[in-house]
């Protein structure tokens, strides 16, 4: 709640002093003379300027069933210890963080094509099958399907904020906020009420490479913050992980860049999880080759169709070009499959597995 004191300006103040009590009840001179204290600062110490009153914060935070953790309590994240500039406080809701937990961060584009949300999803999903957790940035596209797919795997998933604990950002992502709260943790280091501004996600990109002993990357171009959040890996010793896209799509740019750096191509979770040394806990639905092997409650002219569809998404016309289907037949069987849930229909009449 003091202007202008970062966490650390403040660690260093917890190192010289003790505790927080015991920096209110020193003088200018004694805060000075910390590193990282200007004066400006001190006075605003020295005579409780703060930008918001305290109390009113703690009331807010448990109007929203929030609480705190702070850098010195025995919850504090490990992992998170290590980084350069580890948030001393941080407002967490849900369930607390398993201190013995392995975390992978999944990151990738806002705006992903179905291939992406579709592997983030598998490799989210894989991991939490293997008894690893997943944090990312509760953002639409890649950061929504790594959460999704976690879930789906009964794992513990962090979504880490850039906005205050209380607001849903963005809005669509309402059902996964509160889907969150119910078996994982949901984090930020920013007051109660904070609105989702730009300069904040950068912030907070260190905090989701610093839970994680690794960080996945699914579609990203080459301006993407995902590569922010890959940086500040790099800069705090995490291993670097890229999944490869089509070399037509410019939203894999940055992926393809990353590789080109150094990334481990990866193309499921076992991929990340052997540079670890663990791979005897749990069972990833998706080993190398299962999506080759085609789901038995097919009959003959469904199982055509579903080898013609593959991973990517095929226009409803090249389907019955490929198979010499006959368009009413063709529809038909494709809306019969859409029920099963063996194919998904996109926009322009698209389908893909």
């Amino acid at each position: 709640m003091i202007q202008g004191l970062g966490n650390t300006a403040l660690r260093n103040l917890l190192k010289q002093f003790g505790s927080p009590r015991s920096i209110f009840e020193v003088g200018l001179r004694e805060l000075t003379r910390v590193e990282g204290i200007r004066e400006e600062i001190a006075h605003r110490i020295v005579n409780r300027d703060f930008l918001s009153d305290p109390e009113e914060e703690l009331r807010r935070v448990e109007k929203c069933h929030a609480r705190f953790i702070t850098y010195e309590d025995s919850s504090y994240p490990v992992l998170l210890k290590e980084i350069h500039y580890p948030p001393m406080v941080i407002y967490i809701r849900g369930k607390d963080i398993p201190v013995d937990q392995t975390f992978i961060g999944v990151v990738g584009s806002r705006n992903p094509t179905h291939y992406g949300l579709r592997g983030a999803e598998k490799i989210a999903l894989g991991l939490s099958r293997r008894g690893v957790g997943v944090v990312s940035g509760l953002a639409k596209g890649i950061d929504s399907a790594a959460h999704r797919g976690c879930l789906r795997g009964d794992g513990f998933t962090v979504a880490v904020l850039g906005t205050g604990i209380d607001v849903v950002y963005p809005p669509s992502n309402r059902k996964l906020f509160a889907q969150i709260l119910e078996t994982g943790a949901i984090i930020s280091e920013f007051p109660v009420g904070t609105p989702p501004e730009p300069k904040n996600f950068p912030i907070r990109n260190r905090i989701i490479s610093g839970l994680s002993k690794g960080v996945v990357v699914v579609e990203a171009t080459k301006k993407s913050g995902s590569l922010i959040t890959a940086s500040f890996a790099l800069d705090q010793g995490r291993d670097v992980f890229a999944v490869p896209g089509s070399i037509d799509s410019f939203k894999s740019t940055g992926s393809h860049l990353l590789i080109k750096q150094g990334a481990k191509l990866i193309e499921n979770a076992d991929d990340v999880l052997e540079e670890f040394g663990f791979m005897g806990y749990g069972q990833d639905i998706y080993d190398r080759g299962s999506a080759l092997h085609t789901p038995a409650d097919m009959d003959q002219f469904e199982k055509k169709i579903y080898e013609i569809i593959g991973d990517y998404p095929i226009h409803i016309d090249d389907i019955g070009r490929m198979g010499d289907f006959d368009p009413g037949q063709l529809l038909s069987i494709l809306m019969k499959m859409e029920l099963k849930g063996l194919v998904r229909q996109l926009p322009g009449k698209m389908f893909v597995r």
